[in-house]
């Protein structure tokens, strides 16, 4: 039985060890049926960035994970944010929105224009992401196109965004 967390979990950048936490994490979070989705066919063809990718921390415990991904929409060069998990015991903390506001302020640092992700607008709205910008844009697969949302990282960043999501420039 896990305990309750105390206190805000301690995010930190995801490490190579971590991958096999993560992967529990993802399979807790998400179920087998997380392999059927369209995020994963633009994870398979995007470049991981472990540099914009934080896990949330618990002690020893991983208790959340943002992942990054670099890719292209239509040509011009953005991060996919996703996977993005969190145990149910430390949402209280508002752990969700700090994995998501460390990940793109380490896109923003690294000089990516936007970051694009398939979720919920009512939620990811409180972080800048809007289905507005993405509306032209298309996933490698089929995805309510309401849920497919897009955040400038600068000044227009996010505008013109129009085309297929593929693998990252070279």
């Amino acid at each position: 039985m896990t305990l309750p967390a105390a206190k805000a979990p301690t995010l930190r950048l995801e490490q190579p060890l971590d991958g096999l936490a993560i992967e529990a994490l993802l399979d807790h979070a998400f179920g087998p049926g997380r392999f059927t989705k369209v995020s994963e066919r633009v994870r398979e063809i995007a470049e991981f960035r472990q540099e914009l990718s934080f896990c949330a921390w618990d002690g020893t415990r991983l208790v959340g994970c943002v992942r990054m991904t670099r890719i292209a929409i239509g040509g011009t060069e953005a991060v996919f944010l996703g996977p993005l998990a969190v145990e149910a015991d430390v949402r209280k903390f508002g752990t969700g929105g700090a994995l998501v506001r460390a990940a793109c302020d380490a896109a923003q640092a690294a000089g990516f224009a936007s970051v694009l992700l398939v979720g919920d607008e009512p939620y990811f709205s409180r972080f800048g992401f809007s289905a507005a910008p993405a509306r032209d844009v298309r996933l490698p697969g089929p995805v309510d196109q309401r849920r497919v949302l897009a955040r400038a990282l600068r000044e227009g960043g996010a505008e013109g965004l129009s085309g297929l999501v593929t693998a990252p420039l070279p």
